[in-house]
Parts: structure tokens; C-alpha cells; sequence
């Protein structure tokens, strides 16, 4: 386990994070910054009551204390507090609070899939949430399947974004529509709305009938499929990475474009996701040699996004549901008869960020 330990210097004390046979220099400036006291943090948001930035480049840690109240530290710029070593422990770390993601293939087992009544109690929202984190989607049967009550079971995880297509959208075949996703054919494995900034970052699809033997749905993992393309090609897993794409989306009163590459990292250079639409994108204007390659990886990845080995299947009977990452798990549909019966979905969007909250919330209320 992670210890804070005292080190004293040739001419000051150092702070020490020790774990193990590693030890990390904790430096005066990110220990100055990170002060609980209330002259220097509010003690109800936990927000700062300075300017961190400013201050002086030079700050050096004058003493230190270790005792079972704390750790007790005085600085060059004359301010001097009591710090919890485990809040030092818990920032030494550079994490969202969140599961990491665990990524899955078309054998999968159990799913995700849980009754709308079980989540309106805590303890069942909690471990839904969390598998939503981890997996990127979530299966939910027996929702109420009313004109807009989506919106509800939307809020009861965020707050529901609206964009062009209204706060939900209807999702029946209709021949003259706008948009190929309210056509009978069959969609590939795609992320939708690319050409937005931002993009929406989490998609509800319910069912509110479905009279066709087809029209079933499918979800993919994009970081299991492109975990496989970086083995295979890791130049082409960087090119895809790093190019910028043009996405475009356009009707009688609407024109949205955004550039980005197919392939989205973090900060941290992790993989969060993609931004992958075939009927949508353009390719950048490059050499020759350069768009070849960029093909190739382009290429390579659509097939694995359309191999079985990946794809989830299944249908969705009325008022099941299912909530997916928009950035992360790809989804599409086969092709289905009108003629057979009423096939009607709604759906609509809330931010990424939602669940997430919603996950911490929950842990710290039920203490766990």
C-alpha cells in the first residue's frame, strides 16, 4: 500500500510518496496547491480561494511534520497547514473515479441487462452504472413505453441534449426521409452525428413496437476492434489517430460540419473512442502514397467493425432499450420489411458525463 513518508534533506525536508520499493518526490508546488485549509479552499465546494498559477516559482517546503492529526507543512511564501495524507495519496493519482473500460466481443456473457423497476432503487442504479462505465452499454427491459417517456428514463441518468432532430427522435421507416436511418435497410456499425462538436455522447434507443422479423439491432466494442488493428498495424492505427476527417451532415435548415480524426484519444494518449461513419466522412486531400495507407487502415478497420466476432445481435421487443457511448460502442441495425408490421423506435441523447456523475454520487452516498 502507498505510504506518505518524511525525508530529511541536506538543507530541507521532502514529502515522499513511497509504495514499495518506489519512492516519488512529492515537489513544494504541487503540495502548496493542493491545501484543504479553509483560508485556502472553500470548504463546501471544495473549490480554491487562489490562483494556484501565481504562485512563486521558487516556493521550497521550510518544514514538515508527521503525526497521527496529519501532516503539518510550512512553505517559503509564508503560509503553513495541515494536510491528510490519504487526500495526498488519492491526487497523486491522475483518475476520474470511474471503472476503467473492459472491452468485450460478441461473446460476451451475462449482458448487461437489467429491469427498469430494479433501477429506481440506489443499490441496483450503482452496479447498472458501473457496468455501463466499464462496458460502454447497457440493456434495460420493461421501460414505459408512453409518447415521450424516454425523456424520463433519459434524466433519471443525465440531462437530455437537444439538437436538430428535436429532445427525442422517432425512428420508423419513412421513403422520402432526410437521413438513411429512417430507411428499412440495413445500417452498418456506425457512431452517430460525427459532424457535431461535441459529439453526443450517449445514445438511448427504445423500442416501442417492432412487427418485423428484421431490423435487428447490433453493438461493436470499437476499443476491442481497434485494440486488434494497433497489433496488427500500428502505423495505421497512428494515422487513423492522428488525420483529420471531414464529417458533414446537411437538410433544408441545417448544415453541420466538423473535423476530426476517425480515431479519438485522450490527453493521456488512451483510446476513448471513435468517430466512424461511412455514409458521413471525407477524406483529407493527401499524397498519393499517404492516402493508400490511410485507406488501407481505414479499410482494415471496417472490416473488423463488420466482422461477427464482434458484433453483438439481438432484437428489441417493445419497452426494452438499450443505452450505449456513443464515442465508444458502434451500433447499426439490419435490414427489415415494412410491409411485415410497425417497427418504431425513439431515441435520444444526454452527455457522457451523466452517468459518471451519477456513479459517484451513489458511492459516496451508499458509502462504498
Amino acid at each position: 500500500m502507498p505510504e506518505i513518508c518524511l525525508e530529511e534533506g541536506d538543507h530541507r525536508p521532502r514529502v515522499l510518496l513511497r509504495e514499495g520499493a518506489r519512492e516519488t518526490v512529492l515537489p513544494a508546488l504541487w503540495l502548496r496547491a493542493r491545501s484543504p485549509d479553509p483560508s485556502q479552499r472553500d470548504p463546501v465546494t471544495g473549490q480554491r480561494l487562489f490562483n494556484p498559477h501565481l504562485l512563486p516559482d521558487d516556493m521550497a517546503l521550510l518544514s514538515a511534520r508527521l503525526d497521527p492529526t496529519g501532516l503539518h507543512l510550512s512553505f517559503s511564501d509564508g503560509f503553513a497547514g495541515r494536510y491528510d495524507p490519504q487526500e495526498l495519496i488519492d491526487g497523486a493519482v491522475l483518475s476520474e473515479g470511474c471503472p476503467p473500460p473492459v472491452v468485450w466481443k460478441a461473446d460476451l456473457s451475462p449482458k448487461p441487462v437489467y429491469q427498469w423497476a430494479a433501477l429506481q432503487h440506489d443499490e441496483a442504479l450503482l452496479r447498472a452504472l458501473q457496468d455501463f462505465i466499464a462496458l460502454g452499454f447497457l440493456l434495460i427491459h420493461a421501460t414505459p413505453t408512453k409518447a415521450d417517456s424516454i425523456l424520463g428514463i433519459a434524466r433519471h441518468f443525465g440531462f437530455v441534449r437537444d439538437t436538430n432532430f428535436g429532445a427525442f427522435f422517432e425512428v420508423y421507416s419513412r421513403p422520402d426521409s432526410t437521413d438513411l436511418a429512417y430507411r428499412p435497410i440495413a445500417l452498418g456499425p456506425h457512431t452517430d452525428n460525427p459532424y457535431r462538436t461535441p459529439v453526443p455522447g450517449i445514445q438511448i434507443l427504445q423500442c416501442l413496437q417492432n412487427e418485423t422479423a428484421g431490423g435487428l439491432s447490433t453493438l461493436v466494442d470499437s476499443l476491442a476492434v481497434a485494440a486488434q488493428l494497433r497489433a496488427e498495424d500500428p502505423e495505421g492505427f497512428a494515422l487513423l489517430s492522428r488525420v483529420p476527417v471531414r464529417f458533414e451532415y446537411r437538410d433544408a435548415n441545417t448544415q453541420l460540419v466538423a473535423v476530426k480524426p476517425m480515431i479519438e484519444l485522450d490527453g493521456s494518449g488512451d483510446m476513448i473512442g471513435v468517430h466512424y461513419s461511412p455514409r458521413l466522412d471525407d477524406v483529407a486531400l493527401m499524397s498519393e502514397a499517404d492516402t493508400l495507407r490511410y485507406h488501407r487502415a481505414r479499410k482494415r478497420l471496417g472490416l473488423l467493425f463488420e466482422d461477427p466476432a464482434y458484433e453483438l445481435r439481438f432484437r428489441l421487443e417493445s419497452g426494452q432499450l438499450m443505452m450505449f457511448d456513443n464515442n465508444r460502442v458502434l451500433h447499426g441495425r439490419t435490414a427489415f420489411d415494412p410491409s411485415e408490421g410497425h417497427r418504431q423506435l425513439q431515441g435520444c441523447y444526454i452527455d457522457r458525463d451523466g452517468p459518471r456523475s451519477l456513479y459517484r454520487v451513489l458511492r459516496r452516498r451508499l458509502s462504498v
